[in-house]
């Protein structure tokens, strides 16, 4: 069986897409689930077309070329035939916070804000303008990224899970602004000290943010990045190689 993607859970617990035999299941990740894997050999993750899977030998992973998807919009700052359809949908323009104080720019599509903040795992965030399409969106996305950026990297967010946004740095970037709508998440991790980043699929589920996992193992806590599971083939039992424990581990 192999991990063929992942589930961030915003309407739900989030799951591991395992697949075996071609059929693809939903392993739940609810909090206090108990995972007991190992992981074996990592290598491209196929593609899943109307929920059967079909495999792929090559060594690339989480994909190979050939099962890569590239979307068009991923590095677009507006000089474009909006050549999706979703481009012509009402689009909104973000900032999200990470802890302590990162910050980005985003754009999605106004319906799917909410969603979109949570996939990220943002801490905090401003609803800053709705317009027409993304074209638009995505020229006023590239006019802010100068200033304040338009990505941060799952290091960078496990670096602050156990930490608050910083009140004051939160406040002086919106006072540039003039939000339509704030938002706080709480995803009741509950941390009183930084996990450590490690990549397995063994322990008790202590919870998610975003696609960052959170798992409790011989008394310390790990942040798992799910995309880094996806490929991996799986066997029973957990995974008997040394772990780094975390400073809460020696309390």
């Amino acid at each position: 069986m192999q991990v063929v993607g992942y589930e961030t859970g915003v309407d739900g617990p989030p799951a591991l897409l395992i697949a075996r035999d071609g059929a693809v299941s939903a392993e739940s990740l609810a909090r206090g689930t108990k995972l007991t894997y190992s992981l074996g050999e990592r290598h491209c993750a196929g593609v899943i077309d109307d929920g059967a899977h079909t495999p792929c030998p090559a060594a690339d992973a989480p994909y190979c070329d050939r099962h890569t998807s590239r979307w068009p919009c991923a590095r677009c700052t507006g000089e474009c035939s909006l050549p999706l359809e979703s481009c012509r949908e009402e689009h909104a323009i973000y900032l999200a916070a990470f802890a302590p104080e990162t910050f980005k720019v985003g754009v999605t599509r106004s319906w799917r804000l909410d969603t979109r903040l949570r996939e990220q795992g943002a801490d905090r965030a401003a609803h800053l303008r709705t317009v027409a399409d993304g074209r638009v969106a995505r020229q006023i996305e590239a006019e802010i990224a100068t200033e304040i950026g338009d990505r941060v990297r799952v290091p960078t967010k496990v670096r602050g899970l156990h930490e608050s946004v910083d009140e004051a740095a939160w406040t002086d970037l919106l006072a540039d602004f003039e939000p339509i709508e704030t938002f706080d998440f709480d995803y009741g991790v509950d941390l009183a000290d930084r996990p450590v980043s490690e990549t397995l699929a063994s322990g008790t589920v202590r919870g998610s943010q975003g696609r960052v996992l959170l798992l409790d193992n011989g008394g310390s806590t790990y942040a798992v990045d799910m995309r880094d599971l996806v490929g991996y083939d799986l066997e029973s039992g957990e995974s008997d190689r040394n772990l780094q424990s975390s400073l809460g581990a020696f309390g």
